[in-house]
């Protein structure tokens, strides 16, 4: 993935770029027991000029409450952002892209309760955190595929 979206910034090196990293989640009901998959999407934007994106996804055995599920999508793009930074560091000049941690939360549901904590979550970390609308990298990308 790293060798990929090096090959991506290369090919347009004067191009402005955001590195994206987001994560969604969706319940599933199978009998009595139930099951979460959670998806995390990492998306390197060239601003204007289209994107490339990569997702994983992970299963989890019981349903969380909403704001463990939200700590779980937070941590989950903390944790995939500190593993790749330091390899994409090598690859890339930072000075390349600027890189966002993409959160599921927004101040109108259900979730505006927790922005600041997940917020300083990230911020804590040395990311940049978005949340909707602006969150698009976890609320469109990564959902896709939940």
């Amino acid at each position: 993935m790293i060798s990929s979206i090096s090959s991506f910034v290369k090919e347009e090196p004067h191009a402005l770029y955001r590195l994206v990293i987001g994560t969604d989640s969706q319940s599933h009901s199978n009998g009595k027991v139930g099951e979460i998959d959670y998806v995390t999407a990492i998306i390197i934007h060239r601003q204007g000029r289209g994107a490339k994106y990569f997702w994983r996804k992970t299963k989890k055995g019981k349903t969380p409450v909403l704001r463990e599920k939200i700590y779980t999508e937070t941590l989950m793009s903390l944790e995939v952002a500190q593993d790749m930074v330091p390899s994409l560091r090598e690859a890339v000049s930072p000075a390349k892209y600027d890189l966002e941690i993409h959160i599921d939360v927004g101040s109108l549901g259900p979730t505006r309760d927790m922005i600041k904590e997940v917020v300083g979550m990230v911020n804590g970390n040395g990311f940049t955190a978005k949340t909707k609308p602006e969150s698009w990298g976890a609320s469109s990308v990564a959902d896709k595929h939940t």
